[in-house]
């Protein structure tokens, strides 16, 4: 069963440490990784080992695994660790998309956990889904996993050439009232969340508002998580045609016009048409300007920030 976990990178699986503990991945012996799987069967991280003349040693039953020295070209058969490729799959396989390659992160309780961002291309839900996981047993498949099958590779369609994946749910509600013009944040809440951005270079931009307090702004905090490579010109779904021409051609009174340069975002609130799956959107820039890798951790540090710093502002939906 799969449930969401937003703490996860987009091309993180989480496997539960009972499912790790029981599948096996055959590992040949080199001078480059004999001490590593040493340690591992010290460690009871490890089932069999076969020898060169194809004998198998159990290690359930022998008595002491510290007693076994390994030799270049034996196979350890070693339980699963942490950024193993795995393939994820949900039925029914209905496009390229339904199986992708996840990288593995150990985790305790009992179930497949996912990032939100990821759900959309596999068409699931949390309602008691069941996902397939599949472990590669071989180098020529891990090889063709990480070159086709990642994630991060996969979030444009080839089908239609648009993202198939977005910023949904929480996130999506967090981006567009944290880039709202009357957002400020204090240096105390603007540190504890640079703390979650692992991209951060330690260099503090400086403060929108000097006094009587220095304070920052959401836009801000958005723009350090942007790539510097990116340059464009959006609208917020609120905005009006009749604004696009004459004295508020750049600069929106509903803050409704969206424009980003060199990585600052300068005006505007984000929403679904700038974050969603339509075409030009920020991931589909990020993917096409930067390539898969940068615009996989675009996706997972957005949810990082936005989702710490709904913690601090928080929000309620009722009737009116």
């Amino acid at each position: 069963m799969i449930t969401p976990d937003p703490n996860l990178a987009i091309d993180q699986l989480g496997v539960p440490r009972t499912i790790a503990q029981n599948l096996t991945v055959p590992e040949i012996v080199t001078p480059f990784n004999l001490q590593f799987l040493q340690e591992l069967i010290q460690q009871n991280g490890a089932k069999y080992i076969i020898l060169n003349n194809g004998d198998r040693i159990d290690l359930r039953f022998h008595q002491k695994p510290s007693d076994i020295h390994l030799q270049c070209g034996y196979i350890v058969e070693r339980n699963m660790i942490d950024n193993d490729l795995v393939v994820f799959n949900r039925q029914p396989t209905l496009h390229k998309m339904s199986m992708m390659a996840h990288r593995v992160k150990i985790l305790p309780w009992s179930t497949f956990r996912l990032n939100l961002s990821v759900t959309t291309p596999y068409n699931a839900d949390f309602d008691g889904d069941e996902m397939n996981l599949h472990l590669p047993q071989s180098i020529e498949v891990k090889a063709e996993l990480s070159e086709l099958m990642m994630v991060t590779r996969l979030l444009i369609t080839p089908q239609s050439n648009l993202p198939v994946m977005g910023i949904v749910q929480d996130t999506l509600t967090g981006i567009t009232k944290m880039t709202r013009r009357d957002v400020f944040l204090d240096k105390n809440e603007f540190m504890n969340l640079l703390i979650h951005l692992p991209s951060w270079n330690g260099h503090i931009p400086q403060a929108t508002i000097l006094k009587p307090k220095p304070l920052w702004t959401g836009k801000q905090l958005f723009s350090l998580i942007l790539p510097k490579e990116i340059n464009c010109i959006r609208t917020h779904v609120t905005h009006p045609d009749k604004e696009d021409d004459g004295l508020f051609k750049w600069i929106s009174p509903g803050d409704t016009k969206v424009l980003i340069e060199n990585g600052q975002l300068l005006s505007g609130i984000l929403c679904k048409r700038t974050l969603g799956t339509s075409a030009g959107s920020l991931g589909h820039i990020v993917f096409m300007e930067c390539g898969h890798e940068i615009a996989g951790k675009f996706y997972s540090y957005i949810q990082l920030v936005v989702n710490n710093w709904l913690m601090i502002e928080g929000h309620s939906i009722g009737m009116i």
